[in-house]
Parts: C-alpha cells; structure tokens; sequence
C-alpha cells in the first residue's frame, strides 16, 4: 500500500487593486469593499466540504496566493487560520507564507499577519526599476518595495521571499543584473526569478508590448543572474528558485515532490491522493469569486474533478519533480504514483541517451543540459 505524501494547504485570495496586463492567474480587480467576512466565512464552508478527503492527516505548509492576500487584513487571516487548525491537525513547524504587495501594506499589518501565525512573506517586486514596473503595470515604486521588506524585516519577519522577473520590456543586461543587485541588498532568504512571457487570455499576450527582449538576450540574463545569486550565497534548487541554505520553500517543494495539497477559495486547486484505493485526485473550485462565495460548502463549488489515469500519472509527475535541481530518487516515483520503474524505462533510457538525466539508474537528476530544455523532457514521459 502507497503511503500517503505529505499535505499542504493552499488558500487563494482572489482580489487585486489592479489586474497586471501579464497576470494570468485568477485575479480580480477589487471595485468597492471587498466582502472579507464572507469570503472568509466561504472559505470556511468549501474547508469544511473538502475535511473528509483529509481526515487524520497533518498539514505541513500553508500557502495563501492570489490576486493579492495583503488586500486581506490580519484579523481576517487569523480569523480563518485559528479556525482551519480547529478542523485540520497542523504541524508545529508548519511554513505559513502570505503573497504581499509592496503597494497594499504598511509596517503596521505585518506584525498582524506574524501574530496571526504567518511566518513567511513572499513579495511580488517584480523590478527595481520604476521604468520597467511602469510598464509591467504595477502599483508599487522601488522605494514602497525597498520600504516594506524592510518594515516586515523589522516587524520579526526572518524568511521573506522577493519575486523578480526578467527579460521585461525594454531591459538590459544591465538593468537585470541591477534589479537582481539590489534584491540580494536587502538580505532575503529567498528568491524566486523568472521570464517574463506572453500567456494567453493576458492584455501581454493580445497586445505584446515593444522592446521585449530576444531568447538570446533573455538568455544572458538568466545566467548572468543566476551566477550573481550564486555567488551572494542563494542556491539554485528549482527552475527558478534560489534560497539560502536551509530556507528552501517548504510549501513548493512539496508541489514539485509530487506531494498532496488541498485547495479551497475561487478557482484553487488542489491534488490529493485518497485512502485505501491510493487514486490520484486533481479537483478546482469555481473561479469567479461570487459564484464561488455562493455555492462555497456545497458540490456546486467544484469546478471540476479528475482522477488521473496509471496513462497520465508519469507525466504529471515529471512535470513536477524534475523542475528540482536535485531531482528525486526513483523510488520516490514508485511511491507516488504505485507504478513500477519498468514503466518508465524506455523513456528514461531515451533522456538519458539524450544527456538530459544523469545516468545514475536509481535517481531522477536533470543535467545541465536537461535544464534547459526542460519541456523536451518532461515531453517524453507524455502518453
């Protein structure tokens, strides 16, 4: 019998100020007064429906996205967080991250959210540069960003992550290097850095902005900046996430071990694998977040479910675990999905033939070259 992988929480927060023109997240422009307390109490309601595909089991990570949960004061998460660890069994060194907004916090809310229980902060910078986050659509300056890791910094905050993306719209070598120069300043224990690109269903995508950077020069970015976090001591342990030792994120890492997440709030979703029959299950919630708050507690806000087929699992769960630098042992595939290594074997045989896995036959590694063309990869473990 499988054993049950570790679980995490994910609870979207689906209002922004302003929907950014690249975002293809499920994300709403906030008009009004958001409805907090019902939302709150809808999120409640879809935990409670969810419960019995979790009972017994220990939640180890905690991830509030969005849109922007900052937009949320810190009544409310604790409010839903004293509430959840009344219904779920939490560990007591679970990682409980909030996405935050330079543009939506004050020093005042941050020792909030640390009483509240959060004890990770994950800002959305983006860039240094006023120019590029002009472009990019964002609310926030370089100096409300600079001002506010530093204000979470003094509140008590010692694992803060900044996001930054690259290959922007009119940007330089330069100038990546430079946003990349001034996030290592500010002492973080975690950066997540990665390309801009034009998803579809975003104003990017339907009007490209002028001035975007080539693959070429989108490259030199990136290993011009990955060498630069390298050497301030950030460890590159995923496609595009770097950490100091030890402050890797918990709650990623399970996603990409392959690992079990319930979801709840507009639009989330999660991956469980469920009691005696071990199935994989991927469900979502409805997206728009009144029709969710509406039918949240009940079937109706089920988006949709999908057990994955013994066909599809080994995609998935590449997909997932060779975006880890380190890679998995192969064993861990076996426990995950309760399929045999012989599988898989030819396909391996291939990446490996190709210089994309290293050869060992006991463990799942990309190589440098596997690295970078990530998708060919993943592509062959496709049904």
């Amino acid at each position: 019998m499988l054993t049950p992988p570790a679980l995490s929480l994910y609870v979207h927060l689906p209002w922004c100020v302003r929907k950014c023109p690249y975002c293809d997240f499920n994300s709403h422009t906030a008009k009004g007064t958001l409805p907090i307390e019902a939302y709150v109490d809808a999120l409640l309601a879809d935990l409670d429906f969810d419960l019995p595909l979790v009972w017994g089991r220990v939640v180890h990570s905690v991830f509030f996205g969005g849109g922007t949960p900052s937009l949320f004061p810190p009544e409310a998460i604790d409010r839903f967080l004293q509430q959840a660890c009344a219904r779920l069994r939490f560990a007591p060194d679970a990682e409980i991250t909030l996405e935050t907004n330079p543009g939506t916090v004050e020093h005042g809310p941050f020792a909030g959210y640390r009483a509240a229980g959060v004890n990770r902060l994950s800002f959305g910078v983006q860039s240094f540069d006023d120019g590029c986050l002009q472009r990019l659509g964002r609310i926030h300056s370089s100096r409300d960003a600079e001002r506010a890791i530093q204000s979470a910094q003094d509140a008590g905050f010692d694992n803060v992550n900044l996001d930054l993306m690259y290959a922007l719209p009119q940007q330089t070598l330069a100038m990546a290097r430079h946003d990349v120069e001034r996030a290592i300043a500010l002492a973080p224990t975690h950066i997540s850095h990665y390309q801009l690109t034009l998803e579809t269903g975003t104003q990017f995508a339907a009007r490209p902005p002028a001035g975007i950077p080539d693959l070429d020069s989108a490259w030199d970015m990136q290993e011009a900046c990955q060498a630069q976090l390298a050497t301030a001591g950030y460890d590159q342990y995923e496609t595009s996430a770097y950490a100091r030792p030890g402050r890797q994120c918990a709650h990623n890492l399970n996603y990409w071990r392959f690992g079990d997440y319930l979801g709840i709030g507009a639009g989330a979703h999660g991956k469980l694998t469920l009691g005696a029959s071990q199935q994989v299950l991927r469900r979502w919630k409805l997206r728009h977040p009144e029709l969710y708050r509406e039918k949240a507690g009940t079937a109706d806000a089920v988006g949709g479910d999908e057990y994955l087929s013994a066909q599809r699992l080994p995609f998935d769960f590449m997909l997932n675990a060779l975006r880890l630098n380190e890679g998995v042992p192969l064993s861990l595939f076996e426990a995950r999905t309760g399929l045999p290594r012989d599988v898989i074997a030819t396909r391996l045989a291939k990446a490996r033939a190709n210089g994309w896995l290293e050869p060992d036959p006991d463990w799942l590694r990309p190589t440098e070259l596997g690295r970078r063309f990530a998708n060919d990869v993943i592509g062959l473990f496709l049904d």
